[in-house]
């Protein structure tokens, strides 16, 4: 039986005049200290930040999955919240290989209880874990994932979109991203047609 893992003394606080603070997120207003546990380090390489809607249309999920593993096998570092069901499905598929992967929770990750699907990637140096949220947001909510996934769309050098729903918040924040001059690819599929005014189709 896996035992729990509780972070706390793992967590560092590293504030905006650290110089291993994630130089791109420097300008997202209100932003203080960053919360993070594991490897520091990762966060200078080059990082693929990934989204997908709460609802992903059935034809667009093993298109998903074979992008995710693809980018597994080629060693490439994946960021995201990896909080609706498709994320955290495309988070599996990324433990089980060799590269870092970077966990952004829409909460404090002071005082939270790591999964057991993580911990091995935790503790063997793999995952690192980063929050832009006080210890006083045990919670998430809805406001708290809108900032979440703003603070990935900034520290991500590319966004691999699996499906965004025509107007909701993952759209709205893609058009802003992309009109912010940040490269999107999406899956090429039906569903994602109206994605595809600015992303490009894989």
């Amino acid at each position: 039986m896996t035992s729990v893992v509780v972070l706390d003394e793992q967590v560092a606080a590293v504030s905006p005049n650290d110089q291993r603070f994630p130089h791109s997120a420097r300008g997202l207003p209100g932003l203080g200290p960053v919360w993070v546990a594991g490897p520091l380090d990762v966060l200078a390489g080059d990082k693929t930040g990934f989204f997908c809607s709460s609802q992903c249309p059935g034809g667009v999920v093993l298109k998903v999955f074979d992008v995710i593993a693809a980018m597994r096998d080629e060693g490439r570092t994946v960021i995201g919240g990896f909080h609706s069901p498709m994320e955290w499905e495309c988070l599996g598929i990324l433990l089980r290989g060799r590269q870092p992967v970077i966990w952004v929770p829409a909460r404090s990750i002071v005082g939270m209880h790591l999964k057991p699907e993580v911990q091995p990637a935790f503790s063997g140096g793999r995952l690192l874990i980063v929050s832009p949220f006080e210890p006083k947001h045990k919670r998430v909510t809805a406001a708290l994932a809108e900032t979440r996934n703003r603070f990935v769309g900034a520290l991500a050098d590319r966004l691999f979109v699996a499906h965004a729903a025509p107007g909701s918040r993952t759209m709205t924040l893609c058009e802003e991203l992309h009109a912010h001059g940040k490269k999107i690819v999406t899956v090429s599929d039906p569903a994602n047609l109206a994605m595809e005014r600015f992303a490009a189709a894989l």
